[in-house]
């Protein structure tokens, strides 16, 4: 047995706790600030928020990537569509929740596939029916709306009428988040989004056709029947760089109420939760604006182009309006 042993001990652990940690809030810092940079570049990123009615600036939120926005947006807007109270949109947001993590999947026991994943066996539909959110949220609320009393029982209940699945228990606790994000969606919360602008130029097409998928021939707006450059399908917003904008006006019809209004917050915030996607690069809304890659996702005053109160901003919507900028 050597005797040439240092007897010393040994003191290196600590030293390797230190090193990791200083890299540990290294990797966090560096995180905060790209959230905090967020808007005018970083991870894109979507939270749904409702505030509490204290004025004193809390508030309940739910954080999602952009593909789960776009999910929740659609299933809710789906529901508004068809005239269905906030308590189908809770119900089928926290389905969703539950069984997909509100993503569309292609994959799931058996063949259950989709959002909501539903199986074609069970006759829910063929399976590019059912991988198609404005279908599958469909056909569910047709499901739920024939459950006699839905919106009177317990949400883990409804929800398990509906889709008779093995743990019926889970859906409870989804039920305080798809709560706010209904009423980010359709009621008093708001949603936002934060990353950089849209890469490339949008499709105002592609985005009319599925707003009237969702909406049908919405008896509460008019939709313009085809787009091109600002002036065919909204209003001259103005040239800059690229040219004049494309964009989308939807307005709202004399005397469509509550539920017009209702149909509006739903196109607005789909649009935002579709941004990504859609190459949509400025939503415009009653007083506010979201713009892609500014302020950290968050709706802007008037547009907050920098005049007061951003009067003058021709990209403004009036009272009753949505008007959905492409991305050039």
């Amino acid at each position: 047995m050597s005797e040439n042993r240092d007897p010393r001990p040994r003191r290196r652990r600590p030293l390797r706790a230190a090193v990791g940690l200083l890299v540990l809030l290294a990797v966090v810092g560096y995180f905060a600030v790209q959230r905090a940079s967020n808007g005018g570049g970083g991870a894109p990123f979507c939270v749904a928020r409702v505030y509490s009615g204290n004025y004193d600036g809390t508030s309940e939120s739910y954080e999602m990537s952009p593909e789960q926005a776009a999910n929740a947006a659609t299933i809710a807007a789906v529901g508004v569509a068809k005239g269905l109270p906030d308590r189908a949109v809770t119900i089928a947001l926290a389905t969703a929740m539950q069984e997909s993590a509100l993503r569309n999947l292609d994959h799931g026991d058996r063949d259950s596939l989709g959002l909501f994943q539903q199986r074609p066996s069970m006759g829910w539909g063929t399976p590019e029916q059912i991988t198609d959110p404005v279908y599958s949220a469909g056909i569910f609320y047709d499901h739920l709306v024939d459950v006699p009393g839905y919106s009177r029982l317990p949400l883990t209940v409804a929800a398990q009428k509906v889709q008779r699945s093995g743990f019926p228990q889970a859906y409870a606790k989804h039920e305080p988040d798809a709560t706010v994000l209904t009423a980010a969606f359709g009621g008093d919360g708001i949603l936002e989004c934060g990353g950089p602008e849209p890469a490339g130029p949008g499709d105002p097409e592609k985005v009319r056709n599925e707003l009237i998928r969702i909406f049908g021939k919405d008896s509460l707006h008019a939709i313009p029947p085809q787009t091109g450059e600002a002036g065919q399908a909204g209003r001259n917003a103005g040239g800059g760089k690229g040219g004049p904008e494309v964009e989308i006006t939807l307005k709202e019809k004399a005397n469509g109420g509550e539920a017009a209004t209702r149909h509006s917050r739903a196109m607005a915030y789909w649009a935002v939760a579709n941004s990504k996607e859609m190459g949509i690069s400025r939503v415009s809304y009653g007083l506010r604006a979201w713009i892609g890659g500014q302020a950290r996702g968050q709706w802007q005053h008037k547009g907050g182009t920098g005049a007061k109160d951003g009067d003058g901003d021709p990209r403004n919507a009036e009272p009753g309006e949505v008007r959905i900028f492409m991305a050039r």
